[in-house]
């Protein structure tokens, strides 16, 4: 029998068939015998003479953490079942091994470390962890020690919540920076050091705000910006990208004296990675000033004063900074890729984020640029003079705007013609961004046809630039709809919109995908259609004819796709078709109901051919969801036929997605059939309360299954009793659920969890009321009033929860006989709540409706 050295080196062998059972090998041995496994891999990690540490030290790693939550937490548990002996055994291993001569051997045990760390740490165990590796970082002979010993604890800053390790902060922050001093004889210790101190910014927060040990650490980051290794240099500048974002209100004292002359320099840096930080660190100085402009007007408009205020470093920085993103930006290389993050694109989303961040500051130097290089032989400075201009369209004064804009539109219009294709692209983008924010300036009688006709010709150009062509042409028919939208008889985009689909569908049709230029284009044909107006209905009916003859011709074509790349090209683009139908369907509404039969028939023919996990599933329930709402109770025909595809979405727990939208299309059954949806109801029911019971359902999925209990009720109104208790049993458990003030994303789940558990309450309180079995609720009546005490006092609760729950507080006050629930009616709390509906400062127009009318529903009832 292979030793488990010999195993772990099959699963590199060029041979899949090796590779493979090995692969299985390793998955046998966890499963017999799981302490075993991981002992035997760790004294192979630990063996300095074994070939396969390093393929060792990844299975060990990968046999304790994974990227799926519910997985890492089976993991976890299996770790924890594992003998406290042995674990203390693997421990020490992965901790000894972080001082090995192979630095790779070094760096995967910190992988393990951190792997083990973050099972442990969390639940009180191995808390002696970080003091371990303090000590291995203050040995001061052994480089390797120290270097991996750096990783490590980055790995587990980085895994670990930062409440978890606030209390060890002083002491992780004392190694790191110690680690990270140019003093540190090796770079290689310093750049893990940095990047070590980079995972612990967010939880050192205390020590950050001691000036003593602020002015230290960032002293120590500035000099590392200026070290010989360059990788550090980057790990330097990516620090101060991140501290800028964490702790901004602290840096006034460090810009004026270091870090603009630091950052600025960086920018102009031989090495692009470096200077790629340099300049991301502007754009988060605008990200940060952006956002708290924001909050200053909220405040402003609220009658308060922001927490927090802005130091307006990118507007007092503009002369330092403008000139030289203005000069990346002209650095282009005919190499480049579209898709590559490289400086000249970093440096224009830099400059678009200044412009929105700094406004009309930023306009009469960039024009001067403009002006100086739009006729420049080097495609490079009129690409970048395009980029320039259309980058400054969002954020300065539009009044400030028009004038250039409405001078430089023709030019623009003509520079669509340019011999290089790059410089085509980012004029279509420009002319994309015009037509978002400055769309007056395009006057119909004088640049809409050219216009138009440039984009139109640059569909049938590179596949490059079709996806700003199709941008540009989807935001003129955003903002040039007709003054009542979808009712308007006619627009001005209206005599185009034949010429425009029919190139679109050229484009579209073609083969290939290339650059996503088909999407792009059917992208671009529901968005036309989206905004259409009355006189374009002949045009969309023959599309939707189109559209349905090459979806068959697709379907058709299924079996005879053999590539990846060629089947996922050809899912993507079905996907776009179903998308095309489902605005169609939008659009015309019960109109469609002559088509309705070929529809149903070519997407049930479409679910029955697609794959089993095919993302296509989701964009023809899309488009059946949109039929349901046109053709209202009509839909119950294709019901029956549908059902088992749709029950099957409700149970693949694994494409969380495509189950949520099987639950909304239940709710759009139900609203528009009525009492129809009483045959299948007991399915429905069925199932839902089966999907709330899984532990493997992504728990996003729930808000909505709840919502959809409302939606059944309404639907069948009193046969909803056969499931009142269990439903409403169900939704007092939910009603438990509670997050904790530091959890954010908890914190939006559970805000989620209480519209969905509010939308059943008033569906059932309105069903039974309909159905006049209103009595039958007043078992429940307690656990729901406790339910909307909670959600009031509750200061995370959000506004649409908060007014969900006054228009149940309503519909239960209607529901019941005057007197009836009095007691429950006239509590302080449900009158301090109407209050706050009615006269809340932060609370909308709408809610304030609710309010009014749930106050006098409520007043009456407890006369």
């Amino acid at each position: 029998m292979a030793s488990i050295g010999e195993i772990l080196q099959n699963t590199l062998s060029p041979d899949q068939h090796t590779r493979e059972s090995a692969t299985q090998q390793l998955e046998n041995a966890a499963v017999k015998d799981f302490s075993q496994y991981v002992v035997m891999l760790c004294q192979e990690l630990a063996n300095e003479q074994s070939p396969a540490r390093v393929s060792a030290g990844l299975a060990l790693k990968n046999a304790l953490t994974a990227r799926e939550s519910a997985r890492r937490e089976e993991l976890s548990m299996r770790w924890l079942n594992v003998d406290a002996g042995i674990r203390d055994q693997i421990k020490e291993l992965v901790l000894t091994t972080l001082g090995s001569s192979d630095n790779r051997a070094g760096s995967v045990s910190a992988q393990a470390v951190a792997a083990i760390a973050a099972i442990e740490l969390p639940i009180g165990q191995w808390e002696n962890v970080i003091r371990l590796m303090i000590q291995n970082v203050q040995a001061p002979d052994n480089a390797n020690l120290r270097m991996c010993t750096l990783q490590a604890i980055g790995f587990v800053c980085e895994s670990i919540h930062r409440d978890i390790l606030t209390t060890q902060a002083n002491n992780i922050l004392t190694a790191v920076v110690q680690g990270a001093r140019k003093e540190e004889p090796s770079e290689a210790v310093r750049l893990a050091a940095i990047t070590a101190l980079y995972n612990s910014l967010e939880f050192v927060e205390d020590n950050f705000n001691r000036e003593g040990e602020r002015n230290y650490i960032m002293q120590v980051v500035c000099e590392a910006t200026q070290s010989t290794d360059t990788q550090v240099q980057i790990a330097a500048f990516e620090c101060l990208v991140r501290i800028m974002a964490l702790y901004y209100d602290k840096m006034p004292f460090y810009m004026q004296k270091a870090l603009f002359g630091l950052t600025v320099q960086g920018m102009k840096n031989e090495n692009e990675r470096v200077a790629l930080q340099a300049v991301e660190f502007w754009s988060t100085v605008c990200e940060e000033e952006i956002d708290l402009e924001a909050i200053r007007q909220e405040s402003m408009e609220n009658g308060d004063q922001p927490e927090h205020q802005s130091y307006y470093f990118a507007k007092n920085a503009l002369s330092e900074t403008l000139p030289t993103l203005l000069m990346l930006m002209t650095k282009q290389e005919e190499e480049d890729e579209e898709d590559d993050w490289n400086l000249p694109m970093a440096a224009g989303t830099c400059l678009a984020l200044t412009a929105q961040c700094v406004g009309d500051a930023i306009v009469s130097p960039v024009i001067q640029f403009v002006e100086g290089n739009i006729h420049n032989s080097e495609w490079q400075y009129r690409e970048a003079a395009v980029m320039a201009f259309g980058s400054i369209l969002d954020g300065p004064n539009s009044d400030l705007l028009r004038p250039p804009v409405s001078q430089a539109l023709p030019f623009l219009i003509q520079m669509m013609n340019d011999p290089v294709i790059r410089v085509k692209d980012t004029t279509a983008w420009t002319l994309g961004r015009i037509s978002q924010y400055l769309v007056d300036c395009i006057k119909p009688d004088e640049h809409l046809r050219p216009l138009i006709e440039a984009l139109v010709r640059g569909l049938n150009e590179s596949n490059r630039i079709v996806a700003n062509c199709c941008l540009s042409l989807m935001n003129l028919a955003e903002q040039l709809e007709g003054e009542d939208g979808s009712d308007s008889p006619t627009s001005v985009l209206s005599p185009y919109f034949e010429g425009i689909i029919t190139a679109l569908m050229i484009k579209a049709g073609q083969n290939s995908n290339e650059a996503y230029a088909g999407t792009s284009a059917y992208e671009c044909i529901s968005m036309l259609v989206q905004h259409s107006a009355k006189d374009c209905l002949p045009v969309i009916s023959a599309l939707t004819t189109s559209i349905l003859d090459r979806l068959e011709q697709s379907i058709a074509m299924q079996n005879q796709i053999v590539g990846i790349d060629e089947r996922n090209s050809h899912n993507e683009l079905q996907a776009n078709m179903c998308s095309v139908l489902t605005n169609v369907i939008r659009r015309v509404q019960g109109e469609i109901s002559i088509l309705s039969d070929r529809i149903m028939t070519v997407l049930l023919q479409l679910l029955s051919s697609a794959s089993k996990n095919s993302t296509i599933f989701e964009d023809a329930f899309l488009a059946i969801g949109a039929l349901v709402t046109a053709l209202d109770r009509e839909f119950a025909r294709y019901l029956e036929t549908f059902a088992p595809f749709l029950f099957t979405a409700l149970q693949n727990h694994e494409e969380y997605q495509l189950c949520s939208i099987a639950v909304g299309l239940i709710g759009d059954i139900c609203r528009s059939l009525g009492n129809q949806a009483m045959a299948y109801s007991d399915g429905f029911m069925t199932t839902l309360l089966q999907n709330l019971q899984n532990p493997l359902l992504n728990r996003n999925v729930k808000p909505a299954i709840l919502s959809c209990f409302g939606d059944i009720a309404l639907a069948i109104e009193d046969k909803f009793t056969n499931y009142l208790e269990v439903t409403m049993n169900v939704l007092a458990q939910a009603c438990q659920i509670r997050a904790s003030q530091m959890d954010y994303d908890m914190i939006d789940y559970v805000n989620q969890l209480r519209e969905g558990i509010v939308d059943a309450y008033v569906g059932i309180v309105q069903a039974m009321k309909a159905g006049g079995k209103g009595p039958l609720l007043m078992p429940f009546l307690p656990q729901m009033f406790e339910f909307m005490q909670s959600i009031f006092i509750d200061p995370e609760r959000s506004d649409n929860v908060l007014r969900s729950m006054m228009g149940l507080l309503g519909d239960l006050a209607e529901t019941f006989p005057a007197g009836e629930i009095k007691q429950l009616l006239t509590a302080e709390w449900v009158n301090m709540c109407l209050k706050e509906g009615r006269s809340g400062r932060h609370v909308t127009l709408m809610t304030k409706e609710i309010a009014r009318w749930a106050r006098e529903m409520v007043k009456r009832a407890a006369a």
